[in-house]
């Protein structure tokens, strides 16, 4: 049986899957069953940050794979505590949990939240302010985090006390902000809401009223963390100005399943045992996996590389948006960067798919461009061209 019909007999219909079957990749770049190739622009939706069969990443696999892939949280191993610390160098945090998906991982910053808000306010404290348009996953908790109702009109109720501010509207934080409020939950460059970053006088001021109730404020980084916008973390792009807690995922493990939660130094000792755990959170194989990552981005100069190439993209698609009026707006940081267009967004996902080229949509009329972070002007140029003949159709 072929795996595409396999796949809609077997697999719950949880995606609307594109009919290609991947079976290898390389670089930036993917090879169908038929040894067709694609240009990978979407990696994975932000996970293969270093592209696909990174040797460093296969190497750390196989090194960790012949010795322990697992014991239990229960006990102690190496390569967890040797990841966490290199974390909380790189940042502002003291202590980092570990898990396997940004759901998680803002699972329990949210759970740390309430914690947090239970015991410095009582039982009333605990509503969290989120932003509309934003997504934070598909737990309940989490949908609830999030600020489309597309998301949890399936699933209600959902969890109590949470409300919605408009997005770089401090008006609107204020107005719904008390010292009922644990916790403020926000992605610093909002993707699957459509590409929109914050603003950064948004950012202090969000600060400041957090402060002022005495609430958390969250970081959601699992699409913008690691190295995606041009520095290791994008909180870095709001300095002086920091979160109390980060979310991470996605590229972390740069394909296998981690997320990660660091808190800093006031909420380093709220969760005791019992309050949270993840059976396979921080297991050796993804730790081990992590911390090759970590060690690329350093070593391979990747930053350097994603503000100069995320520079290159946005230039080259502001030329395009000069010659063609269906190119509303070109939005983004370093290599999460979308394109605004005045048709339907699954047309032009499509259209590049026919031109062997793979990216995502964000919402109805934008499109992301989340190519790994090793990308270089050739492949960049493959795209625009890809972009100008289809465009150049359209007119």
């Amino acid at each position: 049986m072929k795996t595409i019909e396999t796949t809609n007999q077997f697999i719950l219909n949880t995606y609307k899957r594109y009919p290609v079957v991947f079976e290898k990749g390389t670089g930036c770049y993917l090879f169908d069953e038929n040894g067709k190739k694609y240009l990978d622009m979407s990696s994975g939706i932000a996970v293969s940050l270093l592209g696909h069969s990174h040797p460093e990443v296969v190497k750390a696999i196989k090194k960790q794979s012949n010795k322990l892939l697992h014991t239990s949280n229960l006990y102690y191993s190496t390569p967890a505590p040797k990841l966490a610390k290199k974390l909380v160098e790189k940042s502002v945090f003291s202590k980092a949990f570990f898990c396997n998906s940004g759901a998680e991982a803002n699972e329990a910053a949210l759970k740390i939240a309430k914690k947090y808000g239970k015991i410095h306010g009582g039982e009333k404290k605990f509503k969290i302010l989120s932003f509309k348009n934003s997504f934070h996953g598909r737990t309940i908790a989490t949908i609830t985090a999030t600020g489309q109702t597309k998301y949890q009109e399936s699933f209600t109720p959902l969890l109590p006390g949470v409300e919605y501010a408009e997005y770089n509207n401090i008006e609107s934080v204020k107005k719904l902000i008390s010292d009922d409020v644990c916790a403020v939950i926000i992605e610093p460059l909002q993707g699957e809401g459509g590409v929109h970053p914050a603003q950064g006088d948004f950012i202090k001021q969000l600060r400041e009223l957090c402060d002022k109730h005495n609430a958390l404020l969250i970081f959601d980084e699992i699409q913008t963390g690691v190295g995606r916008t041009g520095t290791l973390f994008a909180y870095e792009q709001f300095l002086p100005t920091k979160p109390d807690i980060v979310t991470l995922a996605k590229g972390i493990a740069a394909g296998l399943p981690m997320g990660v939660t660091l808190v800093n130094e006031k909420l380093s000792e709220v969760l005791q045992p019992g309050d949270h755990a993840s059976t396979f959170g921080g297991n050796l194989l993804t730790s081990s996996v992590a911390l090759a990552v970590l060690n690329c981005i350093d070593n391979d100069k990747i930053l350097e590389n994603v503000q100069k190439s995320g520079s290159y993209l946005i230039k080259k698609l502001n030329e395009l948006k000069l010659k063609y009026s269906s190119i509303k707006d070109i939005r983004g940081q370093g290599l999460l960067i979308g394109i605004e267009i005045d048709f339907p967004a699954p047309e032009l996902v499509n259209a590049l798919i026919d031109k062997k080229i793979i990216t995502v949509p964000a919402g109805t009329s934008v499109v992301r461009f989340l190519p790994p972070l090793i990308i270089k002007k050739k492949e960049i140029d493959i795209l625009i061209d890809a972009l100008d003949e289809i465009f150049k159709k359209r007119i």
